[in-house]
């Protein structure tokens, strides 16, 4: 399947990515996920219009390779706005600055592992690993740097510059 292949599935209330040429089919998301969700594009979004420095998404596509087509898109994400110029409607070429992804209760560890690796060897700045069940927020960069925030830390990631945001909110 190519990507051009999977802008035309109907509209069936599922997810689907597209990983090499094959066609993954998700659940829609449960409430707890959709909530932390909507509180993460809330805080982002205020934030990022209010300094003006891109836009956030939600569950938008991203095309990180052709031949095979690989087209995977986060719960959320931010593209910086100088990086904004000449996007298509269909989906944006490579990975955003910030990809992030909430765990859900589902998710086996493997899965998320390889859909971290992914983002990360496509280029993109940094990932926010989002565990709503033990209320944490685990930040990587492409660098290779992690730091896992708890409940009580104060989120920084200077891929969205200036910003912070205390964990917290983020399950409120």
């Amino acid at each position: 399947m190519t990507a051009e292949d999977l802008l035309s599935i109907p509209d069936d209330d599922m997810r689907h990515e597209l990983v090499k040429g094959e066609l993954l089919t998700m659940t829609p998301p449960k409430r707890e996920h959709a909530r932390v969700v909507a509180n993460l594009i809330f805080i982002l979004a205020t934030y990022v219009k209010a300094k003006n420095l891109g836009e956030i998404w939600a569950d938008s596509g991203f095309k990180l390779e052709s031949n095979p087509d690989t087209v995977i898109g986060p719960d959320v994400s931010f593209y910086a706005k100088d990086r904004l110029a000449n996007l298509s409607d269909a989906y944006v070429s490579g990975p955003p600055d910030l990809a992030i992804e909430v765990r859900s209760p589902g998710d086996r560890r493997g899965k998320v592992q390889r859909k971290s690796t992914m983002w990360l060897d496509f280029g993109i700045r940094s990932l926010w690993l989002v565990n709503p069940a033990k209320r944490t927020v685990e930040v990587c960069h492409a660098d290779g740097q992690r730091k896992l925030f708890h409940e009580s830390d104060e989120l920084v990631d200077d891929t969205v510059p200036g910003f912070s945001v205390r964990v917290s909110s983020i399950f409120e």
